[in-house]
């Protein structure tokens, strides 16, 4: 089995050494990519899909604690590919904790010695058995999504303490368009605006969908990916592909849309 991994760590001389030393523990594992700091390391894994990352925790921009936990890795991660494997390296041993409730296979502390990162091969290599020995990969996709979705907090959107929102205000130049929610079929984020549509037209708003989302009723209005809030009532089916990624077929609309794995646990079936 060809075991991939991924090292983000932004001093080029400490990301070296790991690889030469891993190379040395492990000559079988393959490194397949480096990155200086969190997004490039989400990219990087999202794009390669490494078994395993070793994410330094302080790193301009993102952190490894971060990138770890970033909505995006999650959502989007193959549906055929297990969850990589996370081993933390930092130079501070404050940050122990919050690695491991991240799931962190091992946290290892700079400078990294030969010893000590032999102990976290061996603890790799003995989850990579584990999990293998355990059954298909979509079940441990689903059991690492479902971990991932509780610790980000996103189950369900916060209540809201207002009433919600029945009516939107939308801007068309000099004019405001009053557009009643029961017509919206979904919303969609397009950077600082909110694509929103309904059966027969497309319109903007100038707002984000984060500000957006707690003035909606969340009892039909859901959000099934990072960037889109659907009229559950508009659905008309979901259908789960031999991958197991799921898709939304609407009432009154061509548009399909795409189910990421942290809100499949809204569909199913009775």
């Amino acid at each position: 089995m060809n075991i991939t991994a991924l090292i983000a760590e932004d001093e080029p001389l400490l990301a070296e050494n790991l690889r030469q030393e891993l190379a040395r523990l492990w000559p079988d594992l393959q490194i397949i990519a480096t990155a200086p700091h969190g997004q490039a390391a989400v990219d990087a894994a999202l794009r390669l899909q490494p078994d395993i990352c070793f994410l330094d925790i302080r790193m301009p921009g993102m952190s490894g604690l971060e990138a770890a936990q970033a909505q995006a890795l999650a959502e989007d991660w193959s549906h055929e590919k297990a969850f990589p494997l996370l081993v933390f390296v930092s130079a501070y041993d404050q940050y122990a904790l919050q690695a491991f409730e991240r799931a962190a296979v091992d946290y290892v502390l700079k400078p990294v010695s030969p010893e000590r990162l032999a102990q976290t091969c061996l603890r790799l290599q003995t989850a990579l058995a584990l999990r293998q020995s355990e059954g298909k990969a979509e079940e441990k996709i689903a059991q690492a999504v479902e971990q991932l979705r509780l610790m980000l907090g996103t189950s369900l959107p916060p209540p809201s303490v207002q009433a919600p929102l029945r009516l939107l205000q939308i801007a068309q130049g000099s004019a405001i368009q009053m557009l009643p929610v029961d017509e919206v079929l979904y919303f969609e984020a397009a950077d600082k605006y909110v694509r929103v549509l309904t059966p027969n037209k497309e319109h903007l708003m100038r707002t984000s969908l984060r500000e957006l989302l707690p003035q909606l009723d969340a009892a039909r209005f859901w959000q099934v990916h990072r960037s889109v809030v659907v009229r559950c009532d508009a659905i008309d089916r979901a259908v789960r592909d031999e991958s197991g990624k799921l898709t939304l077929y609407l009432h009154g609309s061509k548009d399909r849309l795409t189910v990421s794995r942290m809100y499949t646990h809204l569909f199913k079936g009775m």
